[in-house]
């Protein structure tokens, strides 16, 4: 399965979005970050702001929605024209109808697991769902630190993927650098949500393409 770098611009240059859009155009996704202040502690954008942005993007949109009531709101994203839409098991009350109601309208459906929530409920429900997201940080904020402590989690999704034959992207967001992504790569990641790393480099693009490679060299390979 191909590597996929989808860039977050949660750590952008707010007052220049569709320029900082132009910088990672090489990326393969542009990771949104919806944060509603209830469900995690910041507050970003709302639908308004991402259907403005895409009609400026280069790359189509990975939205991950840390909010609550994703019943209510999720099909609006995948309605304004997002590629994959994600939304917190935490805060869904039937994930696999929100799942199916994405890819009705069009989108690809992600479900996003914090680090303490366990995966073992959520295996047999793999066929409902195109990405997994296994944060590697607790959500709310950028720039925090990687924990490994999540890859055993990511390590068995990763198993229950091959065994089924299903083509479920693996997607880890938080503190991803071109060490850490070795880390998840080897654990079975595939698709990498990065911020800091790739905003605050001098060349957003050389940037993708280092941490592109260096996942490609750890490829989960089992």
């Amino acid at each position: 399965m191909p590597t996929r770098i989808n860039p977050s611009i949660l750590a952008a240059d707010f007052a220049n979005l569709e320029r900082e859009l132009g910088r990672i155009a090489s990326a393969d996704l542009v990771h949104v970050d919806i944060m509603d202040n209830h469900f995690v502690p910041n507050l970003t954008f709302g639908p308004p702001v991402v259907e403005r942005l895409l009609q400026v993007s280069p790359l189509p949109f990975d939205v991950h929605l840390m909010i609550e009531d994703p019943e209510r709101w999720a099909p609006g994203y995948a309605e304004a024209g997002a590629f994959s839409v994600t939304f917190h098991a935490e805060a869904s009350t039937d994930p696999v109808a929100l799942a199916r109601r994405l890819r009705s309208i069009g989108a690809r459906a992600g479900i996003a697991l914090k680090p303490g929530t366990d995966v073992e409920p959520y295996l047999e429900l793999l066929p409902e769902f195109d990405q997994v997201l296994v944060m590697t940080v607790e959500p709310g904020f950028g720039g925090q630190s990687f924990m490994a402590s999540t890859m055993p989690k990511l390590g068995r999704l990763a198993d229950a993927v091959r065994s089924s034959g299903l083509d479920v992207w693996l997607q880890v967001d938080g503190g991803i650098t071109e060490e850490t992504i070795v880390i998840a790569a080897e654990a079975g990641a595939n698709t990498f949500v990065a911020g800091s790393s790739v905003f605050n480099a001098a060349d957003p693009a050389e940037q993708i393409a280092r941490l592109r490679a260096a996942a490609d060299e750890h490829t989960h390979a089992h």
